[in-house]
């Protein structure tokens, strides 16, 4: 699995930056591992999709009629707080999060700061019946088709890290694989610039990936100024069900929550209790 910094990061950059640079290098050493090609039929060559979209979408699934979704996330570890669980049992976190309510479950599959893996995401899938979620810094055609050939049933682009060309070309070939593309912004300047390149699901960070700095104000304010027929997720820093309520209220469709359930001794159980207490808030 790795160390958590096998190689320093580069002095003046952000972490952001850090994690891109080291990404690209890791990409060629896959690369030179395995062609582009054998991963395209490897991509071809899977069936079955599971409706991320469809997941997250209110009033879809009458067993949680509140109008608002849960992707609940498998991390072992972040540039922000370090390692965040020493038994990273994937499978098992995967099926308790499948119990405890989550319309869908996000793998984070960057190997030096998240200490994760594209395995991780392949174990994930064959455990549980929801969408899964490739969370990774993807900015090449290659890693979308290894996405699909892993299990993927959505991944995310992070806006900050595309030209609007790249994230153009990166969404048309998501929706020739048929997965699904949660585009992540942070900034009404990158807002504008998924909404220009077709982005139908759209993540406000309210996690800086500059500074790391944290303030779930960015959701509501970006909100105002996302089109009526996108769906909105909401991601980072939400920990309460006054949280939820609030994210619902602004017209939020889903959120996706990591640290906080990771940090819980039983992750599954943490993600109950949080939907209890939002049902019970609306009663």
């Amino acid at each position: 699995m790795g160390s958590m910094s096998p190689e320093p990061d580069e002095p003046g950059k952000t972490v952001l930056e850090n994690i891109v640079s080291m990404r690209r290098r890791t990409l060629e050493e896959t690369r030179a591992a395995v062609s582009l090609q054998r991963v395209e039929r490897m991509a071809a060559e899977r069936q079955e999709r599971r409706d991320f979209a469809g997941s997250i979408t209110p009033g879809n699934d009458p067993d949680t009629p509140m109008g608002l979704r849960v992707i609940a996330e498998l991390k072992r570890a972040s540039p922000s707080r370090g390692l965040l669980r020493h038994y990273y049992r994937r499978r098992e976190l995967a099926r308790g999060y499948e119990r405890g309510g989550a319309s869908a479950i996000s793998v984070l599959t960057e190997e030096q700061h998240f200490l994760g893996a594209t395995q991780d995401l392949a174990e994930v899938r064959r455990a549980v019946g929801i969408p899964i979620l490739r969370k990774d810094f993807i900015f090449d055609a290659y890693q979308v088709y290894e996405s699909v050939a892993a299990g993927a049933d959505a991944l995310l682009l992070i806006v900050a890290i595309l030209e609007e060309g790249e994230l153009r070309h990166l969404l048309d070939l998501c929706k020739r694989l048929c997965i699904a593309a949660l585009v992540e912004v942070h900034t009404e300047e990158e807002l504008g610039r998924a909404v220009a390149a077709g982005a139908r699901i759209i993540g406000v960070n309210n996690r800086n990936l500059k500074t790391l700095q944290v303030n779930l104000e960015t959701s509501f304010r970006l909100r105002e100024k996302m089109p009526h027929d996108c769906l909105a997720v909401s991601e980072s820093g939400i920990k309460t069900a006054s949280d939820l309520w609030r994210l619902h209220d602004a017209g939020f469709d889903a959120v996706l929550i990591g640290e906080r359930f990771m940090t819980e001794p039983n992750p599954g159980k943490a993600l109950h209790r949080l939907l209890t207490e939002f049902g019970q808030a609306a009663v």
